[in-house]
């Protein structure tokens, strides 16, 4: 077959290059399902390093050091990129059989790689690999298909004239007029094998085919990485076992938790736990692979592993967390029991200067959160935590590390997947939701919430319970006081607590009359103040004001 020059490179390198990157995503996202290690530019590269000379690898050490795997791994995909982009160029310029042949070595050479790996789990490792040739065969196919458009013309023909070889032969040359190269139909025509390529390119269809695959490829991969992720993360979650605490936190009192029905459990299950973050998709952070980074306004910057840190001496602390979004009489507030390191002793190592009051610390997301200084190093229990009620930290709420500071608002002091602290001020630094239009400092205001009856129930008249729950976290809460319809306000029996760092149950016995209720609640804190009734929404320091509810008893 006569080779056609009118044909442009790129427009088959474009075609060759979208349908490697498609077959990879495809890999990516069957490897996430099957086993991450399926993945077949992984295991081309481990079997690279396997059967490289050690002089060379050694070089690779020395010269990449912590960076030698994710070079070797690009240069892995650069190759691939190069032989893709040939593979496209002879689909487009010669036969598609050329391109399918090309991908099937690479199919050959990626299942060999995967099954010939020391911990290959058998022929379900090779599914990643067969999958992504074929979804990358199929895309070939289609961009060569939409590249030829309806424009084909025989192979040795000029401008669709015939050449004097062809041009007794009638019929036969007008029926390989409709076919192209890559036995398939071009408009009206019929499948040929006769050598016939196009002698343009419809670089429209060419162009918006590449930007579907490019668009597959790319979400493919990033969900295919997702999942495999999680499995990994989920894998090294179950096996971790935590130390015991250095310093245990006190047991909590058995009249901690009133037990009624409808009233918010003393500890809250971590499935039951409010979650308030802005990551789109939870971040799935190894803690293999986990570091602290601490720097700024320090002596000494530090970096910890999470080896590390479960190497320190381990606290152990009752908290309850509040959302600043928390209005009045709202669910976004939790206690549980935390274990992990004090956030005051790892940031002594690093010797922090006497001016700064501000630690900025980041998410593995990229979220950012400052927290003030001296809240952190007054002596509270402030924890770089990593275990939630007598479990490791669930993925959702920041394993493997997250902050819990008692007496601050989750959005200055609470982050989660937490990798970096930069040692700042407050006035040089500002994060996430400062700019935004909340506060700085975020201290948590004293609130109180009813959990029985709730807002519009129906009552039978008779002895009844009204019982809920109230939270001045560090400064502990001292009374609780409840009205019905605005007459006198009477003190309620308040639960027991381990300390001032979380909520504390309350009730009341309430003889309800037919009618129409308003029920209202207000706490009074350790330090003395009182709730007022003054209502103000939770931007930009937190919600405030009495809880009232309407009920109705028959």
């Amino acid at each position: 077959m006569q080779r056609n020059q009118t044909v442009p490179a790129w427009a088959g390198a474009l075609a060759g290059l979208v349908s490697g990157g498609v077959a990879l995503g495809i890999a990516q996202l069957v490897a996430g399902f099957v086993r991450p290690e399926a993945f077949p530019v992984l295991a081309v590269a481990d079997a690279t390093v396997d059967l490289s000379p050690a002089p060379v690898v050694e070089f690779a050490k020395e010269t990449f050091g912590f960076y030698d795997k994710p070079v070797l791994v690009g240069g892995v995909l650069v190759v691939l990129a190069l032989v893709a982009a040939a593979i496209g160029v002879l689909s487009l310029r010669r036969r598609l059989a050329y391109g399918f042949a090309g991908l099937g070595v690479f199919g050959v050479v990626g299942a060999l790689a995967v099954v010939t790996r020391p911990d290959s789990a058998g022929v379900m490792d090779v599914l990643p690999t067969a999958a992504g040739v074929a979804a990358g065969a199929w895309t070939l196919s289609w961009l060569v298909r939409r590249a030829a458009g309806d424009r084909a013309q025989p192979a040795g023909t000029a401008g669709g004239a015939q050449t004097a070889g062809t041009a007794g032969r009638g019929a036969q040359a007008t029926d390989a007029a409709r076919a192209t190269d890559h036995g398939v139909p071009s408009a009206g025509g019929t499948v040929s094998s006769a050598g016939v390529v196009p002698s343009a390119v419809d670089r429209r269809r060419l162009l918006t085919g590449v930007a579907g695959g490019v668009v597959v490829a790319g979400a493919s991969a990033a969900l295919g990485w997702q999942v495999g992720e999680r499995r990994t993360v989920s894998a090294a979650r179950v096996s971790l076992a935590l130390p015991k605490p250095t310093t245990p936190a006190k047991p909590i009192p058995a009249g901690s938790d009133l037990r009624i029905s409808g009233l918010s459990p003393f500890v809250t299950k971590n499935q039951d736990f409010y979650r308030i973050d802005t990551a789109l998709i939870v971040p799935q952070v190894d803690p293999n692979r986990w570091k602290l980074r601490i720097h700024g306004m320090v002596d000494r910057p530090i970096e910890i592993t999470y080896a590390d840190l479960l190497k320190m001496p381990l606290t152990e602390a009752d908290v309850t967390l509040t959302c600043v979004s928390n209005e009045v009489g709202g669910d976004l507030v939790g206690n549980a029991r935390w274990l992990g390191v004090r956030m005051a002793e790892v940031l002594r190592q690093s010797g922090l200067q006497a001016n700064a009051d501000m630690l900025l610390s980041t998410s593995a997301d990229g979220f950012t959160c400052g927290t003030p200084v001296d809240v952190v190093m007054d002596g509270r229990d402030a924890l770089f935590a990593v275990a939630m009620n007598g479990e490791v930290l669930p993925v959702d709420h920041g394993f493997p590390v997250r902050q819990v500071v008692p007496g601050l608002y989750g959005y200055v002091s609470a982050t989660k997947w937490v990798v970096d602290i930069k040692v700042t001020r407050f006035d040089r630094d500002q994060a996430y939701w400062t700019p935004r239009g909340w506060s700085a400092m975020g201290p948590i205001k004293t609130q109180s919430r009813i959990d029985v009856p709730r807002q519009g129930d129906s009552l039978k008249a008779g002895r009844t319970t009204i019982a809920g729950v109230a939270w001045a976290q560090h400064t502990g809460i001292d009374a609780v006081e409840v009205r019905v319809d605005r007459g006198d306000w009477r003190e309620a029996r308040l639960a027991q607590v381990p300390g001032p760092d979380t909520w504390r149950q309350w009730s009341l016995d309430w003889n309800a009359t037919p009618g129409q209720h308003t029920i209202q609640v207000r706490a009074t804190d350790a330090s003395g103040y009182t709730q007022t009734e003054q209502q103000a929404p939770p931007a930009p320091d937190g919600a405030t004001g009495w809880h009232t509810i309407s009920v109705r008893v028959a």
